[in-house]
């Protein structure tokens, strides 16, 4: 045991080391990349962090699918060094920008793995992104010198709308220099917006349940997140608006009081649509629900159902598949 013990306070020390000299390593790219741009620094508070950018970031990467959607919409993909944890297939009109960015790993990255592509920005879409727990915490990030950004939906300072999305959308852009792409994504993402808004004037909404997953309760959309606002733009009204955060768990005699007209299913993870499905026909506890007798179901992917470039195309899908008779 006594040879072991030196030989781990030697890797303890290296791995001290090795965060002040990625952090150097950031420092003295931005200081060798010559004179601040026009319109930097740039200042951004984002959910209780403080970054100041002296220019656009060079060596960006994205974490999670909404994140990295975000940057390839706004043509970033020349000023990023890696990303990783998408949920679905990027899409295709973004797929060959994606593939031409480093896949760091197939879910969240480790500090180490991040810190080895020599970053000077981290996106992420989640909280996750940035857990402490598994040292990837945002004060780890500053303390190497590296700048971090975490969706807005994560920490938001009020009601989640397609306001919240254009906001997301141009502080990005902001903080890479270039504000008239984000002009002309916002401009793009409310054409859809409006088209739909034309399609459902006037119809009655929709009762909806989203049952995200879950089996001894369902884990649902509350009215805190972009999902509610999306649900509300596609001619519904989300049942569990009254949860006070973006997700929460409600028992299934809830759902049955409140007796949706349709469940909207997310689709994602290792359980099926189709298993979904079955399960919640063959709840005792839905056997009267409307949605179960009449089996109205919708389905979105959940990488369209939160904060993102996603979001007016889900609105779409959503009016669609709950008000048919709209769009023939």
């Amino acid at each position: 045991m006594r040879g072991i013990r030196p030989l781990s306070a030697l890797l303890a020390v290296a791995a001290v080391l090795l965060v002040p000299a990625c952090g150097g390593k950031a420092r003295d790219r931005a200081a060798a990349s010559g004179p601040g741009t026009e319109g930097f620094p740039v200042t951004v508070s984002n959910c209780g962090v403080e970054n100041t950018y002296q220019r656009p970031p060079q060596r960006a990467v994205s974490l999670n699918q909404h994140a990295t959607e975000v940057m390839l919409a706004l043509g970033l993909e020349k000023s990023m060094v890696g990303t990783g944890y998408l949920d679905d297939k990027v899409l295709p009109e973004y797929q060959a920008a994606f593939d031409s960015v480093k896949v760091l790993s197939k879910q969240y990255p480790s500090f180490e793995t991040l810190l080895a592509a020599e970053p000077d920005f981290v996106y992420g879409g989640f909280g996750s992104t940035f857990a402490e727990k598994e040292g990837r915490g945002r004060p780890a990030f500053a303390k190497a010198g590296i700048n971090t950004r975490l969706n807005i939906e994560e920490c938001p300072a009020g009601p989640v709308t397609m306001a919240t999305v254009d906001e997301e959308i141009r502080t990005v852009a902001k903080i890479f220099g270039v504000p008239e792409r984000a002009e002309e994504q916002v401009n793009k993402l409310h054409g859809t917006l409006e088209r739909v808004d034309g399609k459902l004037a006037g119809v009655a909404p929709a009762k909806l349940f989203v049952y995200d997953s879950g089996d001894k309760t369902a884990f649902t959309a509350g009215g805190k997140g972009i999902g509610n606002e999306l649900i509300r733009r596609a001619g519904g009204v989300n049942l569990f608006a009254d949860v006070d955060k973006a997700f929460g768990d409600v028992s299934f005699e809830q759902v049955a009081e409140r007796a949706p007209e349709v469940v909207v299913i997310y689709d994602y993870g290792d359980q099926s649509v189709e298993d979904k499905k079955k399960f919640l026909l063959a709840n005792p506890a839905l056997k009267d629900v409307p949605a179960i007798k009449n089996q109205r179901f919708a389905v979105l992917p959940l990488s369209s159902t939160v904060l993102g470039v996603r979001v007016p195309a889900a609105v779409e899908s959503l009016a669609r598949q709950i008000h048919p008779d709209r769009f023939r």
